[in-house]
């Protein structure tokens, strides 16, 4: 009897201790799935918070370039710059809504290049209001004087004139500026390479070709990131130049004509490429109707308006 007392006394303090451990393993393992939902909302919370610092960031630019824009058209400006600016703006608000997968950082050093061109602008406000005020004057005291010495008069005109040429000097620099940014978005060719192709579809690279197994040239690059060029489709002119300088082109196979420093001149082909500032790879074809006489063969790639690139190839006889 007495040992079966102390059987079941051994059996409770078994399950107490049984019960014990397994309140502990509950315990701890309700502690760390709170401690990881804690984190992951505190990562979420915070993730939320930059998207949404980031959106307010663009917008306040938006409305910052407007009242820009505004101020300097009163003023007598150039805003084609800001407006181009605003439309580059715009698509990236646009793209910032739309993307599923936001990198902050990215749009965080967009949003520095325009809040330092907001800051360039501020500048070129206070210099027009300058100009403004410095007319403003110069008429009031005209009109103040009309009728009075002769000499005086001749002085506040002669002001006039001065001030109305630092305003068209301002204007054309302004304008200089406004090409240069135009001209750092411009496309860039890099790593250019031309190979030739023959009737069977056979790609080689060499220095030097015979004209009999050369149907096609190929012409592989890649186009550097540039931030300040619009991600949209792109026409790439080719241009290649035969060994007296002649340019080869055939219409039926898609030759024309196109712009070259503000003159018309003739392209061989041309071919429309999506540009998507990724360091993208792009592969030109042309296929030339006729033989190729030996020499060497310059090719340059243009794109609106500027060389991107160029290189060269032989055909031996």
């Amino acid at each position: 009897m007495e040992q079966e007392q102390k059987n079941k006394q051994s059996i409770a303090w078994a399950m107490v201790v049984v019960l014990g451990l397994a309140t502990a393993m509950f315990g701890y393992l309700f502690t760390t799935q709170k401690n990881e939902l804690t984190q992951q909302e505190t990562m979420v919370v915070e993730k939320a918070r930059e998207l949404a610092v980031t959106k307010t960031k663009l917008d306040s630019i938006s409305t910052v370039l407007d009242a820009k824009i505004a101020e300097i058209e009163k003023l007598g400006g150039d805003v084609s710059e800001l407006t181009k600016v605003k439309e580059k703006l715009e698509a990236d608000k646009l793209a910032f809504s739309r993307s599923k997968r936001v990198e902050t950082n990215k749009y965080l050093g967009k949003i520095k290049e325009y809040e330092k061109f907001l800051v360039e602008k501020d500048e070129v406000i206070a210099q027009l209001k300058l100009e403004n005020e410095k007319l403003v004057a110069s008429n009031d005291s005209l009109s103040t004087h009309v009728g009075s010495l002769t000499s005086e008069r001749e002085k506040l005109v002669q002001r006039q004139a001065e001030l109305s040429d630092s305003v068209v000097t301002f204007t054309a620099a302004n304008k200089e500026l406004s090409d240069k940014v135009t001209k750092a978005a411009a496309l860039k060719a890099q790593n250019l390479k031309i190979l030739t192709v023959n009737s069977r579809g056979k790609v080689k690279d060499k220095e030097e070709y015979k004209a009999s197994r050369v149907d096609k040239i190929k012409m592989v690059f890649t186009l550097p990131e540039n931030e300040l060029t619009a991600q949209e489709s792109k026409d790439i002119y080719v241009r290649v130049l035969d060994p007296e300088g002649a340019v080869v082109s055939d219409d039926a196979t898609g030759s024309g004509e196109f712009e070259v420093d503000g003159a018309p001149s003739k392209f061989t082909t041309r071919e429309s490429i999506a540009y998507q500032n990724n360091n993208q790879k792009v592969e030109l074809l042309y296929d030339n109707s006729s033989q190729f006489r030996p020499g060497k063969y310059n090719v340059e790639l243009y794109a609106e308006g500027y060389k991107i690139g160029g290189g060269n190839f032989t055909i031996k006889k």
